[in-house]
């Protein structure tokens, strides 16, 4: 080859490389800082919290892996995980009855904090009201908290029935939740996932946020075209006004709890669940994201990453970590796939993950440090 077509390709082949380079998000400067790695832990399809013996095992055994933080469900099913006296008010069961007379939050926040894990309660639920049951106890007394679809019918997307995400009593009535949590427990953290907050894209149709649109619009209705981009815009800036206000109560009475979110991947968060977390991040009203990289083969999940990354800016990048699946049902990703995709992390100048979820632990992907 000449010469000088030679150094011409070279120079050309380190431009591209140096211009990819710029996109990824640079390598966590303190080399000795821990990496970020933390689990899931639910009450479906796991035993952990059936009692304090279970809680006990399973944060040793975290311990062993070098979990470094627990986000610990305390909101599922209607139901919180811990003895409410909202819930206590609103519906006359402070907890779910399986937890009667115990509180696995507490329990978690003393022996993880014995060890040096932290704890972060995870409003699983968030905005959703019940799963196959029609809007459950919550709905059943509060009619009017119900979000709807075009056909009037209660706002339902993969069996979960929803609360309208809009309606000024639902997110009080949410937010009152992650506050009492903050007030009373000593949690490192809080989090919402692709419920919170969140509501799906076909939803908004209901009487109260028909009504504020049209107070916004000179009197005109909501497209029909649920997907209408003006439409999705004005819905989810109405979640992010939501995000920001109860991330800023939430600093306001501990300024050290870290606000979080476990979305789905974007742009399909946007589109299908109204939630626009690089706004979120570039916006200052979260504290870290988890998107849900839930892929099954090696090259779905360097492009899925590739893309989320590619939504960061110099000051956001710090603030991500994907979630991966590590179980699924009776799924779990092969030892050489786990592996790449840890790897693909690093590369990307990723220094952590969230895993989905504890079980998954137990599998040969992890090695112990006893």
């Amino acid at each position: 080859m000449n010469k000088a077509i030679y150094i011409l390709l070279s120079v050309l082949v380190l431009c591209q490389s140096c211009a990819a380079k710029d996109i990824l998000p640079k390598p966590n400067p303190d080399k000795s800082e821990k990496p970020f790695k933390g689990v899931w832990i639910t009450n479906v399809a796991s035993d952990v919290l059936n009692d304090k013996q279970g809680i006990e095992r399973a944060v040793l055994h975290c311990k062993s892996l070098d979990i470094t933080d627990i986000f610990l469900v305390v909101w599922n099913g209607g139901y919180t995980l811990y003895p409410s006296k909202i819930m206590s008010d609103h519906f006359g069961q402070p907890i779910m009855k399986k937890f009667e007379g115990r509180d696995p939050l507490q329990e978690m926040i003393v022996v993880a904090h014995q060890h040096g894990l932290k704890v972060h309660a995870w409003f699983e639920y968030g905005f959703a009201s019940s799963y196959n049951a029609n809007g459950g106890h919550i709905i059943q007394k509060y009619n009017h908290w119900q979000a709807k679809d075009q056909q009037g019918n209660i706002l339902k997307k993969n069996n979960f029935e929803w609360m309208n995400a809009f309606h000024p009593e639902v997110q009080g009535f949410v937010k009152s939740l992650v506050l009492e949590v903050v007030k009373n427990y000593n949690v490192d953290g809080v989090q919402g996932d692709d419920r919170l907050p969140a509501l799906p894209s076909t939803g908004g149709y209901d009487e109260y946020t028909v009504q504020l649109y049209k107070n916004e619009h000179n009197g005109n209705v909501p497209p029909s075209d649920y997907l209408n981009k003006e439409w999705v815009e004005w819905r989810s800036s109405k979640l992010t006004v939501f995000l920001k206000d109860l991330y800023q109560s939430v600093k306001k009475e501990k300024p050290q709890v870290l606000v979080t979110s476990a979305p789905s991947v974007h742009p399909w968060a946007k589109t299908e669940y109204l939630q626009d977390w690089p706004k979120w991040l570039n916006d200052g009203i979260i504290d870290y994201v988890f998107p849900q990289i839930y892929r099954y083969n090696i090259e779905a999940y360097k492009a899925t990453l590739s893309e989320q990354v590619s939504y960061l800016n110099n000051s956001t990048r710090n603030k991500f970590f994907p979630g991966v699946l590590i179980r699924n049902a009776d799924y779990t990703p092969t030892k050489e796939f786990f592996d790449q995709m840890i790897i693909y992390n690093r590369q990307l100048g990723i220094r952590g993950e969230v895993f989905w979820f504890y079980e998954g632990l137990k599998s040969n992907l992890f090695e112990s440090k006893k």
